[in-house]
């Protein structure tokens, strides 16, 4: 087994899907004009993240290598129905919010790629951590992304205004550029962060 916290860092921060893989875009830029749908998008996928990585290390040597391509998809296709569901009847405003982006988790290269590049070789134990730490790094990003593009673009946060009505509202910001501009700065904050890090 390998070290949980070391595991779930990785995810979080050296590996961040968002950030540093650069994966799973349509989502990220789709649904992050708020922060209430970036953090609803983000624990949808790492719920079905979570669950797809343990079932699919349990079968992982039960699973042909011919077809495990497919035996993925369906096993994560089953996850993200009961994920619409639940949302579905617990929290319809949000499933509506984020409409055809919840069944295309499906086809998410963060869970395609997890079950793939890690599920498949390792313990169900490490593959929840591995879950939990990429589901993690892709909620705090969408979350990240969200509020940025919120706050500038509408004066508020979490849909509760806290700007005066005299602030300049950019409603570039809560539009598709507005996701490509504010990503592509977070990304350059980040990476300079990391290079003065190492450099100190």
């Amino acid at each position: 087994m390998g070290n949980p916290i070391k595991i779930i860092k990785n995810g979080i921060i050296d590996e961040n899907p968002t950030f540093v893989q650069v994966i799973g875009m349509c989502p990220t830029l789709a649904v992050t004009s708020s922060a209430i749908n970036g953090i609803g998008m983000g624990l949808s996928t790492a719920a079905v993240l979570i669950c797809s990585n343990i079932f699919i290390s349990l079968l992982r040597k039960v699973i042909p290598d011919k077809v495990r391509i497919p035996s993925f998809i369906v096993v994560i296709a089953t996850f993200v129905t009961i994920i619409q569901f639940m949302l579905q009847a617990y929290l319809p405003a949000l499933n509506d919010s984020l409409g055809l982006y919840i069944p295309l988790i499906v086809v998410n290269c963060i869970i395609l790629g997890r079950a793939e590049g890690f599920a498949s070789k390792n313990s169900p134990l490490d593959s929840a951590f591995d879950g939990i730490g990429n589901g993690l790094g892709f909620t705090i990003a969408l979350a990240a992304i969200g509020l940025v593009r919120e706050f500038i673009g509408s004066g508020t946060l979490f849909s509760y205004p806290v700007m005066p009505e005299a602030f300049p509202h950019t409603l570039l910001f809560v539009m598709a550029p507005g996701a490509f501009f504010t990503l592509g700065c977070m990304m350059a904050l980040l990476n300079h962060l990391k290079n003065k890090k190492k450099s100190a």
